[in-house]
């Protein structure tokens, strides 16, 4: 699929982590393809669920690996090369415990930040630069990082994480119809609320 991108969403696969914080570029995949209504299938050679559509006219595979998040970057290499996709089409979502809840930023290229998944995103690719929307879920003062993101959303954090994957979407249609740098200028940073 010449000039195709590939939106990929981390997360680990099965029930055990359905709406977990760690699962929150799974939930952005989700997100985006029930707007534009596409469905997920699994393709096992590949390693990920699948679909494909388009995005302002583009080419879009969208994916979410099913290799658990520390083997990430397997699929999103075996997907990359698939489809021959070009590295500057590659937008990766993942999760950011650096970064609250309500904060979203994309970057073209940087550091994994010591998340496992964007850190094997890198080793199968061979490369920091391809591009990443990282969704807060912030940390807690006290506990593990660990016990943390694989916990679920609170019940009075849902309202927000809603506002926050259609942020995400909105940002990851821009960056496709109009280029990663203005979909960064108009999209990082706080997610505001829908009032009640």
């Amino acid at each position: 699929m010449q000039g195709a991108y590939l939106v990929a969403g981390l997360g680990n696969p099965g029930m055990a982590y359905a709406d977990t914080r760690h699962n929150a570029g799974f939930l952005a995949v989700d997100s985006l393809c029930r707007r534009i209504g596409c469905e997920l299938k699994p393709e096992r050679s590949l390693d990920a669920q699948c679909s494909k559509g388009s995005l302002a006219g583009k080419k879009v595979i969208f994916c979410q690996p099913q290799t658990y998040m520390n083997l990430s970057g397997r699929a999103v290499a075996k997907l990359s090369s698939f489809y021959k996709i070009d590295l500057g089409r590659i937008l990766i979502l993942a999760d950011d415990v650096d970064l609250e809840l309500g904060v979203i930023r994309l970057r073209r290229r940087g550091s994994s930040g010591g998340h496992k998944g964007l850190k094997s995103v890198e080793k199968e690719l061979g490369t920091e630069h391809y591009a990443r929307l990282k969704i807060g879920v912030g940390r807690r003062k006290q506990g593990s990082v660990h016990g943390h993101v694989l916990g679920r959303f609170e019940e009075r954090e849902r309202q927000l994480l809603a506002c926050v994957l259609e942020r995400a979407a909105d940002q990851v249609v821009a960056a496709v119809a109009e280029g990663f740098e203005a979909a960064m200028s108009r999209y990082n940073g706080l997610v505001a609320k829908k009032a009640d």
